[in-house]
């Protein structure tokens, strides 16, 4: 009972908190950017806020009482939970946290915001987790892989079975094919050699093929020669879907 009654005084001090730092017209502007899988509320709390409040939560001493609390009631708290995991330090208590957070991960946001500063340390180890996470069947979990891939092995740590293994993505959900398309036009801008092939062997389908075009012909670390010569390799009519980029 004790326990029961702390949990839900915990849960009400981090809502008091969210609703004293709400933003009601950043709120209404958030819930038309921010589709989500299913209902959540938001109360409109901006998000260098919410990444200093999380680093505050780290030393409460109760704290396990929130991240327990799955699935959260409101926007806000998925973002604060996945900054709190984004600033643990060591790896596998990290982990722990992500496999039980991310299956309620149901946002961009949450999900794209998510980066844990331990991971850069362990790369190597990392890459049996990612690959776990582009297999799921669920698609922010797929996405967060995705993210992971673009963010780590793009740089000195560049990996080129990863583009193999994202171009065979197959899926039906915007947010991943957006992630799929995002990666593909980073690749353009820092790996040019190693993923053009992709583009000018249409080995996506054809919506990320031409969106990874759009995006990396927006990228400033783009020549415009290069720009020019992407937009020849744009394809036919492509699906589109019903939902806000």
């Amino acid at each position: 009972m004790a326990n029961t009654s702390r949990n839900t005084e915990i849960i009400k001090e981090i809502r008091l908190h969210l609703h004293e730092m709400q933003d009601e017209k950043y709120g209404a502007f958030q819930k038309g950017l921010i589709p989500m899988d299913r209902e959540m509320k938001m109360i409109g709390v901006r998000t260098p806020l919410l990444r200093s409040y999380a680093k505050e939560l780290r030393e409460m001493n109760d704290l396990h009482f929130f991240l327990e609390d799955l699935p959260h009631a409101y926007f806000e708290e998925n973002q604060l939970h996945a900054f709190v995991i984004s600033l643990e330090k060591d790896y596998e208590t990290c982990l722990s946290m992500l496999k039980e957070f991310l299956p309620y991960v149901d946002n961009w946001a949450a999900c794209d915001q998510m980066r844990p500063v331990c991971f850069a340390k362990h790369k190597e180890e990392l890459k049996k987790e990612i690959e776990d996470w582009m297999a799921s069947d669920q698609p922010y979990i797929i996405r967060f892989g995705i993210g992971m891939c673009m963010v780590h092995y793009l740089d000195e740590a560049f990996d080129p079975s990863y583009p193999k293994r994202i171009s065979e993505i197959r899926s039906d959900h915007y947010y991943v094919n957006m992630m799929r398309a995002w990666y593909f036009a980073e690749s353009l801008a820092k790996q040019y050699d190693a993923c053009i092939p992709y583009i000018e062997e249409k080995r996506l389908d054809t919506w990320t093929h031409n969106k990874a075009i759009q995006k990396a012909i927006e990228s400033r670390r783009i020549s415009p020669e290069t720009k020019t010569y992407l937009r020849t390799l744009k394809i036919g009519k492509e699906k589109q879907y019903e939902c806000n980029e």
